[in-house]
């Protein structure tokens, strides 16, 4: 039966217009043509289809035009035959009745619209502290267009030249550093001890070095108690328990949450990060026609078997090729992730893949860690610089479980061998073996990833 239109078409509601549901929405107008399938797509912002990973850089300077950050425009999308509605925000998913509730953001007005599938593709949610001040004008969350927009627009008028980032992940590392760009003098207030949580602590010490290098002020195990606004309700200060540090712009580096408000209204089953719960073929579990991809989902770990909430810009573009293949009659799955990511603060680059220590030991795993110093290239060529590889392997198999990179130009990418290799299921003995490319410029006769399954193997191999 098809609900949607009553022509004789079937009708997909996309809630969402960036990666995934713009992915979903076009992949699946590819397998099927507008006599066949009406896509309909609400987007509450003003902007379609771009990089939020980008932001940073555009903060920073770096990338000096917004629309280059943007892939495909709202006009673009329409001269594809999708109905993308800018400006519109769904309230409420009438699962029974398959259908949506929309509100258009500049008018008020309201209408139901019916479905056949239904793509939630809503994304996150940046985290802000529930304490005085946190929503006070001068302070930001980055996670749209829209936001990066407001942020930039900020910093324009504002006289002082004192920045807080709170928060010390890869936003708040990234933004860190687009500030410094700016000429803003820049303390990273962090809870843990050090920078990158998503590395382990002797990893993250190399980034601390390199941020305090840079002139950036690192308050550590520090708990943010406040946001001090003055008279004219700004931003002023940013409190801790142990200290004050003047602002005259705050930037809310904390993390970002699943944005699963308007799913979880509807009843439909999140998981333990507040994500949603899907199938292989990115399918809501339980729900033949309802499909979620980006941000906004719970995905399988294939190092540790658990599902983790990982938003990255990677997955939501394969997640909607998945749903848009198979809601257009073809057939795709997403398999999971190994947790890849890769970040830099100025020439510093930063990556990691797998397990870090805790996540094993949370996962129940034995395992032995191993880390080696070496060059990005031969050492005697010129520009060889030093980095720093760290790995985890399970105690007996050998199977790898993670890897972290700090280095400079060179390093971040080569995380991408022990990517494939813990998708592979590879132990850390079979990692020695890879037939890996070798040039004095680009690197030395053992790659430094190899120089660490090495050792691996060693420690790891019974006794």
């Amino acid at each position: 039966m098809n609900r949607g239109t009553g022509n004789g078409k079937k009708r997909l509601v996309v809630i969402g217009g960036d990666a995934a549901g713009m992915s979903a929405a076009s992949q699946a107008r590819r397998m099927k043509g507008p006599e066949e399938l009406e896509i309909v797509a609400f987007e509450r912002g003003h902007f379609t289809s771009y990089s939020a990973c980008g932001i940073p850089y555009w903060v920073g300077g770096d990338v000096t035009d917004r629309d280059e950050l943007i892939a495909r425009s709202p006009e673009e999308h329409r001269s594809r035959g999708i109905d993308l509605r800018m400006r519109t925000e769904v309230m409420e998913i009438d699962v029974a009745g398959q259908r949506v509730r929309a509100r258009e953001l500049d008018s008020g007005a309201e209408s139901w619209t019916s479905y056949d599938d239904l793509v939630i593709a809503t994304g996150a949610r940046p985290v802000r502290p529930d304490m005085p001040g946190a929503d006070a004008p001068g302070v930001h969350g980055v996670q749209t267009l829209d936001d990066g927009q407001a942020l930039l627009d900020t910093l324009e008028r504002t006289r002082g030249r004192r920045a807080v980032v709170v928060g010390a992940g890869y936003i708040g590392v990234e933004m860190a550093e687009a500030l410094i760009n700016r000429d803003y003098e820049v303390t990273v207030v962090n809870r843990g001890s050090e920078p990158m949580s998503t590395l382990d602590p002797d990893m993250g010490r190399l980034v601390h070095k390199a941020m305090t290098g840079l002139g950036i002020t690192m308050a550590d195990d520090a708990e943010v108690t406040a946001i001090r606004t003055g008279s004219d309700g700004r931003v002023r200060a940013v409190v801790t328990e142990d200290a004050e540090y003047p602002a005259d712009v705050v930037v809310l580096g904390i993390g970002v949450r699943p944005e699963t408000t308007l799913a979880g209204a509807a009843g439909l089953p999140l998981g333990a990060h507040g994500g949603l719960l899907t199938d292989l073929a990115m399918r809501v579990r339980g729900h033949e026609n309802i499909w979620a991809g980006g941000d906004c989902v719970e995905v399988l770990d294939l190092v540790s078997g658990r599902e983790r909430h990982i938003a990255l810009g990677t997955h939501a573009n394969k997640h909607g090729q998945v749903i848009g293949t198979n809601v257009g009659g073809g057939y795709a799955t997403f398999p999971g992730v190994v947790g890849t990511a890769v970040s830099k603060v100025c020439d510093l680059e930063i990556a990691r893949t797998g397990l870090r220590e805790k996540d094993a030991r949370r996962a129940g795993l034995q395992y032995e860690t191993v880390t080696i110093e070496s060059t990005s290239r031969a050492g005697y060529y010129p520009g060889a610089s030093p980095m720093t590889v760290k790995m985890l392997a399970e105690r007996r198999t050998g199977r790898l479980l993670g890897v972290q990179i700090v280095g400079r130009e060179g390093a971040g990418k080569r995380v991408d061998i022990a990517a494939v290799a813990l998708t592979a299921g590879m132990t850390v003995d079979q990692m020695t073996a890879l037939d890996l490319g070798y040039a004095p410029p680009f690197s030395p006769v053992w790659d430094p990833v190899l120089v660490a399954a090495r050792k691996a193997a060693a420690k790891v191999r019974p006794s």
